[in-house]
Order: C-alpha cells, then sequence, then structure tokens
C-alpha cells in the first residue's frame, strides 16, 4: 500500500510542478520602483543576502514573489538540484528545509532564517519603502 501512495504523491507532484512555475512566472508582481540612488544602496544590502529554495515549493514562489514585490536582488541558491548549493544549507543552517534566508550580518557572523512568513517579515522590515506619517 505505501508504494502506491507514494506513487500517487509522485504523480501529483509531476503534474503540478509544471503548472506551478507557470502560474508564477505568468502573475509575477510588478517591483516597487525607487530612485537609482536608493536602489544602489539596496542592491548593495542584499549582497549580504542568499535565499536557498527549491523552485517548484510554494513557500519559496511566495519568498521569491515578496523579493520581486520589493525589488530585491537575492542571490538565489536551488538546493533541490545544485549539491554544493544542498551542502552548504545543511552545514550552515543544520537542516535542508526551504525556503532559507542566510544572513551575512555587518560584524561578519552569519543567520539562518527559515519559514517564509518570517523571511517575508524581515525583507519588509527591511527594505519596504518607509510611509510618509
Amino acid at each position: 500500500m505505501r508504494p502506491l501512495i507514494r506513487l500517487f504523491f509522485r504523480t501529483v507532484r509531476l503534474v503540478a510542478t509544471p503548472i506551478m512555475i507557470a502560474a508564477d512566472r505568468m502573475t509575477t508582481p510588478k517591483g516597487i520602483e525607487r530612485p537609482a540612488e536608493e536602489q544602489a544602496k539596496v542592491d548593495a544590502e542584499t549582497r549580504a543576502l542568499r535565499l536557498y529554495h527549491f523552485q517548484s515549493c510554494p513557500f519559496c514562489i511566495k519568498t521569491r514573489r515578496a523579493m520581486k514585490r520589493l525589488s530585491l536582488d537575492i542571490a538565489l541558491r536551488d538546493a533541490q538540484h545544485d549539491p554544493a548549493s544542498r551542502a552548504e544549507l545543511q552545514a550552515g543552517g543544520g537542516e535542508v528545509k526551504v525556503p532559507c534566508l542566510r544572513i551575512e550580518e555587518g560584524d561578519g557572523s552569519v543567520r539562518w532564517m527559515y519559514e517564509s512568513t518570517d523571511i517575508i517579515a524581515y525583507l519588509d522590515r527591511r527594505f519596504a519603502p518607509k510611509q510618509a506619517a
């Protein structure tokens, strides 16, 4: 019975993956526009960030959409198909779980943040335009 259940879920994943990726590409949000000087500053800050992800993971898609909405140029590491990225994630973060944001702090320390909602909240706090009071 167990092999039959595994076969069922593999088939569902095989069918759903291209649909999820296509839907994500067709409905990608438009990024915010910043003045060139401000965008350059944001781009410099994002060089200290890396997102470990799987291409078809719904939580990774959600996180990448938030990055696009905020116009962030964060390096992506495919932990599913790139053994080196997978090994980095395992060694640094302690587990192969995605999405995971690697944050290099100003003092040189590294923090690994899991959970899409935590990552998105962090990105919003750090990079979302401040509302005028």
